[in-house]
């Protein structure tokens, strides 16, 4: 597991951020996107140190979570359910039939975009236990422009075409309608 203190340059400051901090910038920047995220407790069968979707719901231990980041991650699988779903949405998402796992390419993207309007470090999300290995892979692609999954996204809504301002990664929307 790593550090409990991670760099994070969030709100201009220079210094190490707490698991607490951390976890309290994500929460914050997720529910101002709508989403309900809350501590509780988190079943033994989570799919995810920590934090698990309930019915639409963003649970999590913070003793158990070990990396905040996952917290944004899994708001993004919440953010790409279409509105009609969400409030049924548990557990982990493709298996239990919301999905066939075709969206997690956006969901990493969104979740990269969510990072850059929150301020926080990509870091924090694409940690190196993360993606299958892949992280620094995907934080180097994203870095040089190459936004895989980008067309999902503007299919979904929620950014805008390639001849469109703004370009992403800002967002027109965060939740998909």
């Amino acid at each position: 597991m790593e550090s409990q203190y991670i760099y994070s340059m969030n709100l201009n400051e220079n210094r190490m951020q707490t698991k607490a901090e951390q976890i309290d910038i994500i929460c914050a920047f997720i529910r101002s996107l709508g989403i309900v995220a809350e501590p509780g407790l988190i079943s033994s069968t989570s799919f995810l140190p920590g934090v698990e979707i309930v019915n639409g719901t963003l649970v999590y231990d913070e003793d158990t979570l070990a990396y905040p980041g996952d917290l944004l991650h899994e708001a993004g699988h919440i953010a790409l359910i279409p509105a009609e779903f969400r409030t049924r949405l548990s557990g982990n998402v493709t298996e239990n039939g919301f999905t066939d796992g075709g969206e997690e390419i956006g969901v990493m993207l969104w979740t990269y975009a969510a990072c850059k309007a929150a301020g926080i470090p990509p870091e924090i999300v694409f940690h190196s236990n993360g993606y299958k290995g892949q992280s620094t892979w995907l934080l180097n692609e994203y870095a040089s422009g190459n936004y895989i999954g980008l067309p999902l996204l503007q299919w979904m809504g929620l950014c805008a075409r390639d001849h469109e301002s703004p370009g992403f990664p800002n967002m027109i929307r965060w939740l998909r309608p």
